[in-house]
């Protein structure tokens, strides 16, 4: 039998929690850098925590580049989560110059330091935040379910500024920065927060997976 969704280890990033959120709903998953088993997943979710730089050469080592590539044309649902939605980008500035797997145009940049008044806004961001809808209809996404202003958890230091602003889902405020959180482009989708520690709100994203392509 397939399994419902590959969850893919590239050696750096919070698989225990995203297969916990599986669960949770009744998805089937698995751990896995194997080949065959991401491409004969009905879904592929691609987390992530660390540097950019580091996870693109992880995952050129294990060679899940080409399996990436692969999967997203199959049309298959593809799930991108934090330093996962990143890496779908073309390039970051994240502690250099890094190319990434270049599926969605555009860059990844870093929060400026931030105070107003008495408030600082720290790097990273830690904690809870809006997502705020943008003209895309979330009819159609994962997030259908949820709601303009929900909130989302964030942990990160950088966001992902698309070159076409029609893929944009949602956006959010942090500082004096207002930046691109979620998107969706063909089969992809993607967020810079993290669903699977997002009570349930975010889980109804996982919800959604299981409703709409495992069911």
């Amino acid at each position: 039998m397939k399994m419902d969704v590959a969850i893919i280890d590239y050696k750096m990033s919070n698989l225990f929690s995203v297969q916990a959120a599986c669960e949770k709903v009744g998805l089937s998953s698995t751990i896995t850098s194997e080949k065959n088993e991401i491409l004969d997943a009905k879904v592929a979710i691609l987390p992530g925590v660390g540097a950019f730089g580091e996870a693109m050469k992880y995952l050129s080592d294990l060679n899940l580049d080409d399996t990436i590539f692969q999967f997203v044309d199959s049309g298959k649902p593809f799930v991108g989560i934090c330093l996962g939605l990143q890496l779908l980008f073309d390039r970051s500035e994240e502690f250099g110059d890094y190319s990434g797997l270049g599926l969605i145009k555009g860059k990844v940049k870093k929060f400026k330091l931030y105070s107003h008044n008495s408030t600082k806004y720290p790097v990273p961001q830690i904690g809870w935040n809006k997502i705020k809808r943008m003209d895309a209809s979330w009819e159609d996404s994962l997030l259908c379910n949820n709601t303009n202003d929900d909130f989302m958890y964030f942990v990160h230091s950088y966001f992902v500024e698309p070159e076409n602003d029609n893929i944009m889902l949602s956006k959010t405020t942090y500082g004096n920065t207002e930046y691109c959180s979620s998107i969706q482009q063909n089969n992809i989708f993607a967020c810079q927060f993290h669903p699977e520690k997002s009570g349930e709100i975010g889980i109804n994203i996982y919800k959604n997976l299981k409703k709409e392509y495992c069911s």
